[in-house]
């Protein structure tokens, strides 16, 4: 790519970039959320086209306008949000419009027996019969995967592909990206996992503000990395303020649901962090949606300021004070369609609401000041919610919460697909809520965030909780000990677990 710009009503994506590929290399794109990443691949994917510069393979300048052109190019991408059918089976997806065919008919047997055999490559135990929609995150991304293979690509771009793996999971992945580079196969990586660079990647170019700042090895110390990347140095990635904490605001009881979670009880204090640890399938995302009222239960009880919630009630959970920020920011969180100002006041619509009338000037007075306040780079409050960065969609929907001065916030993966500046400014924002007197719940894989972030670590195995652990004592060891506890057996399971990803 040479000189490449591109901009969208407002703002500037990308202003005059350089970036090459060659073969048989991984090269990471680094950068903050907004930097300019996102809009370089989709270049490359044909989803946008350069306003000024050029694209060449093989020193030819060519014109990538389309998905099918990148694809006959030999370019294959992996998106953060996945691009899959639910409805469909997993072979399905995976070759979606390339369907084998035998006599004018779609040959499901060979489709399926290829589905297999790609999926056994990249390690996961999925029937390629399997409906996509029934499948979890990390699933989901494996499967991504598997069709990216299936192209036989020249070059592959992975955007954020370890956000929802886990440790063992993403040591295939990288196996898989280690052959793909052998095979003479060009990668752009990008991952916000800084430690990932140095183990997989050969060279780094950083973009800041839409321009390319440098390039660099990829060996380069994490501390120069993030300086490049946001311009500052960042001296605490985990500014944890522990103050005074009060009364219990959330307890919740016994709470079980047949086949996901049992005997969950615990409570969160005001102006404390408790953080929710445990493995992929743990069943942590499945109690925070039940104390919402996302999900029902069987069983148990959840309590707000002592006052017990209606199952399965998510409006009364609001109404009592809880906000849940979901692991799925994009499907979950928020409206991509509608605005900053109107996702910001999704939650406290109805209060703004007289004789079936919005008021609108209050709304977006709102609006401002909480955009403002959380420092969301924007091109005003009418810029659709869809076309920000990850990072300032995060942003919305805490912010949603932040106005309807939720005092329970539930926190499910605050910071996945997030940059570092972006975290720490998350951090503080957690630190403001506790200080103020109100208690969060956070879920998160990333063993580093929850201990240095979290008053106390709740750690979950098969649906139970096996154990606690104070900040003072918590590490990295004594929480994986537990994660791979066998709740029936009260003993560590003899699985083999690495305990956090380069740490």
């Amino acid at each position: 790519m040479e000189g490449v710009r591109k901009t969208f009503p407002g703002v500037v994506a990308l202003d005059h970039v350089d970036f090459d590929l060659r073969r048989g290399e991984v090269h990471v794109l680094l950068g903050e959320n907004g930097a300019g990443k996102s809009t370089l691949i989709k270049m490359l994917s044909g989803a946008h086209r350069p306003d000024q510069g050029q694209i060449l393979v093989d020193g030819e300048p060519v014109r990538i306008n389309s998905a099918q052109a990148a694809e006959r190019l030999g370019i294959a991408t992996i998106y953060q949000e996945f691009n899959l059918v639910p409805e469909l089976s997993v072979a399905e997806n995976i070759f979606l419009g390339r369907q084998p065919r035998r006599l004018g008919l779609v040959d499901r047997r060979r489709m399926n027996a290829d589905a297999a055999e790609l999926l056994a490559r990249v390690g996961v135990d999925v029937a390629p019969q399997t409906r996509v929609g029934d499948l979890g995150i990390a699933r989901l991304q494996m499967v991504e995967i598997a069709k990216a293979l299936s192209l036989d690509a020249r070059v592959l771009i992975m955007d954020e592909p370890t956000a929802v793996l886990t440790t063992d999971e993403v040591q295939k992945l990288f196996r898989i990206v280690r052959a793909l580079r052998a095979d003479g196969v060009g990668v752009v990586f990008i991952t916000h996992h800084l430690d990932e660079i140095a183990e997989l990647g050969d060279r780094v170019t950083v973009l800041r503000d839409g321009r390319s700042i440098t390039q660099v090895p990829a060996d380069t110390p994490q501390d120069e990395l993030v300086r490049l990347m946001v311009g500052r140095s960042i001296e605490d990635q985990y500014p944890r303020e522990q103050g005074e904490v009060g009364e219990p605001l959330l307890r919740v009881t016994g709470l079980t649901r047949d086949g996901a979670f049992s005997d969950i009880s615990f409570e969160v204090r005001a102006g404390e962090v408790v953080g929710l640890a445990g493995l992929v399938g743990a069943g942590r995302t499945e109690v925070v949606r039940a104390v919402f009222g996302a999900d029902s239960y069987d069983s148990g009880t959840v309590e707000v300021m002592s006052a017990r919630l209606r199952r399965g009630d998510v409006n009364a959970a609001m109404d009592a004070g809880i906000g849940l920020v979901p692991e799925d920011r994009k499907g979950q969180g928020l409206v991509l369609e509608a605005s900053i100002e109107e996702n910001l006041g999704l939650v406290t619509l109805g209060r703004r609401t007289r004789y079936g009338f919005v008021d609108r000037a209050d709304q977006r007075r709102s609006a401002e000041r909480m955009a403002g306040s959380l420092k969301v780079r924007m091109a005003g409050l009418d810029q659709h919610a869809g076309t920000l960065s990850g990072g300032n969609q995060q942003k919305l929907v805490i912010g949603k919460w932040l106005l309807a001065d939720s005092k329970v916030l539930i926190l499910d993966e605050p910071t996945r697909g997030i940059d570092v500046g972006a975290k720490v400014e998350i951090y503080q924002l957690v630190n403001r809520l506790t200080a103020s007197g109100h208690a969060v719940l956070m879920v998160s894989s990333d063993l580093p965030e929850v201990l240095g972030m979290s008053d106390r670590v709740l750690v979950m195995a098969q649906g139970r909780i096996t154990g606690e652990v104070k900040a003072s004592e918590a590490t990295q060891d004594a929480v994986m000990a537990l994660a791979v506890t066998d709740p029936a057996a009260k003993e560590p399971s003899d699985r083999k677990v690495e305990v956090s990803r380069g740490h």
